[in-house]
């Protein structure tokens, strides 16, 4: 009877998890948003637009995935509820086992929902765009950014996501002054939107004959691919249009004519770059999503700044904080808002950093 009770204890447990998780996900919104583009699709004129198909498959498929897991824990906890009560009636423990290996089936499949729930907010399941731009410090800083891209890159691979580098412009001497990646991959904006900040480093330089300490910063700011569905008005009279010739990587074609792009916004003053095609209006057309998809997220930004004045107790992640002390020469790197800390500083520099984005994403921020 102990053992019994005990199995009831835990499938309520289950079944109080699955019902939290409804909640979190939203799980009746979502159904409807699957109904909305299931009607979307029956458009014949959308069939026109390979891109914004994609990007609505894409949703579609991650919607779906969160509504087949929670029915079919749903009916599991249906079935090993079933399963409970004969096992009593029928005083049969062979029962007992196959209730025990069920459950624990059951609550691997939660685990796995309640570490997807760090996804929940609007954008997490997009593609997205990671810029780096060095600090001041000459060489230095922009050796760090340079680190940096390797060990965002390196991440990325681990996580199986794809990378394409739009724009990268090198330093003077060393590393690079800025660059523009883009991550695409399942939940990549929910992965690496609490990476947004500045990234500080301490260590003796290497470009200093006397070895000296030195402190750098590079700014990393990540910003969804968006659907095009989502309107921002951009008023053209706004945008300064600049073209020059690319540099690095590309061919003789790429470096003698001027098909690189550089659109600032003048009321924010935010830059977009690209230089990784031949043509020039593909280039400005990559600027130009990637303009729409910034002014979308510092308008995300401005409301968390409000957000942040009504609520004083949370912690301020907004763009331009420090978020991470990386001290080489004493082998320490700090999360700045979570306080956590690692001395295995290679590894994080070789792409380890899913300890510092899962404790972030956990907490909520």
């Amino acid at each position: 009877m102990f053992e019994i009770n005990l199995i009831k204890n835990k499938i309520k447990n289950l079944d109080q998890r699955i019902k939290i998780l409804e909640t979190v996900f939203e799980y009746n919104k979502i159904k409807e948003r699957v109904i909305e583009i299931n009607s979307e699709l029956e458009n014949p004129e959308i069939w026109n637009n390979s891109q914004l198909i994609k990007k609505i498959n894409k949703e579609y498929h991650q919607l779906k995935k969160i509504i087949n897991s929670i029915k079919e824990i749903k009916k599991n906890i249906e079935d090993i509820i079933y399963l409970s009560n004969l096992s009593v009636s029928e005083s049969n423990k062979n029962f007992l086992y196959e209730i025990k290996k069920e459950i624990e089936k059951i609550e691997n499949k939660i685990n796995k929902l309640e570490f997807y729930r760090m996804f929940s907010k609007k954008n997490d399941y997009l593609d997205c765009y990671l810029d780096l731009q060095s600090g001041s410090g000459g060489i230095e800083a922009q050796d760090w950014a340079k680190m940096l891209l390797r060990m965002y890159l390196k991440w990325s691979n681990e996580k199986g996501f794809k990378t394409n580098i739009i724009e990268e412009s090198e330093g003077d001497i060393a590393g690079i002054k800025s660059a523009t990646v883009k991550i695409t991959g399942e939940y990549a904006f929910g992965w690496l939107r609490t990476e947004s900040g500045i990234h500080r480093l301490v260590r003796k330089s290497p470009f200093n004959a006397n070895n000296r300490r030195h402190t750098s910063f590079c700014s990393a700011f990540i910003y969804p691919d968006l659907d095009d569905k989502i309107y921002i008005n951009v008023n053209t009279t706004d945008l300064r249009i600049d073209v020059y010739r690319a540099s690095g990587a590309g061919g003789q074609h790429v470096n003698r004519t001027e098909s690189a792009v550089r659109i600032t916004h003048l009321p924010s003053g935010i830059i977009t770059q690209c230089q990784n095609d031949r043509s020039q209006h593909k280039n400005k057309e990559q600027a130009m999503k990637q303009m729409r998809a910034k002014l979308y997220q510092l308008e995300i930004q401005k409301k968390k700044i409000e957000k942040k004045e009504l609520n004083s107790n949370k912690l301020d992640i907004s763009w331009g904080k420090q978020i991470r002390s990386y001290v080489l020469d004493d082998s320490r790197i700090k999360d700045i808002r979570t306080g956590m800390e690692t001395r295995d500083v290679q590894s994080v520099l070789n792409g380890k950093i899913d300890q510092f984005i899962t404790t972030n994403l956990k907490l909520g921020f």
